[in-house]
């Protein structure tokens, strides 16, 4: 019998690590070897375990997931980042594969499509939740330019045109015609609907 598939879970929510550790360790195939609460952990503790599959929540303090799946490719390419969420939207999706994660599939997937997805990404398959992978390419990827988002992730923080202006080292009329920008693009009443719709597609982390 080979030897068991190694697992790392990171997580912010103990809970949640502890569940979802609990579950895979059910399986005699699938051994968890480490269990982080931020994201900036995963990529020493994929090491010193030998990982060959992180769990990555997308929200998480110190790295968000997107941002871990694509360390992990760059700094330990024998982990392979499966992305498991709350967050199941489209955006997210798109940037996590463009990230390099080998897969995306939400919290509430059945225990045992759980394991099964861990066991094809330890192969070296692709696993996408379908009913995202379809709303994904439905809603195409984000219109926003990187400046936008920038402006609309500081609008979301509820900062006035100053604070905005400030943060991003922007004039303030130039903060003023990215938000314009962005809230023609999203289809938003004002900047915190516009920013509110570009969180909701997964375009502002």
């Amino acid at each position: 019998m080979s030897d068991p598939v190694r697992i790392l879970i990171a997580d912010d929510q103990a809970l949640i690590r502890g569940a979802l550790a609990a579950l895979l360790d059910l399986e005699p195939d699938l051994r968890v070897v480490a269990q982080v609460g931020r994201g900036d952990e995963v990529a020493a503790a994929a090491r010193r375990t030998e990982a060959q599959v992180a769990l990555l929540d997308v929200e998480m303090p110190g790295l968000d997931g997107l941002s871990v799946a694509a360390q992990l490719r760059d700094e330990v390419p024998a982990c392979r980042s499966l992305i498991v969420t709350t967050f199941g939207r489209p955006g997210y999706l798109r940037r996590a594969m463009e990230a390099g994660a080998s897969g995306f599939i939400v919290k509430d997937t059945p225990p045992d499509q759980l394991g099964d997805a861990v066991r094809r990404v330890a192969a070296g398959l692709r696993v996408v939740d379908p009913a995202l992978a379809a709303e994904s390419l439905a809603a195409g990827a984000s219109p926003l330019t990187a400046r936008e988002t920038d402006v609309l992730r500081e609008a979301r923080l509820g900062g006035s045109i100053a604070d905005i202006s400030h943060a991003l080292h922007l004039s303030p009329g130039t903060v003023r015609n990215h938000l314009s920008s962005a809230i023609g693009k999203t289809g938003g009443r004002n900047r915190s609907d516009a920013a509110a719709i570009a969180a909701e597609h997964g375009w502002l982390l």
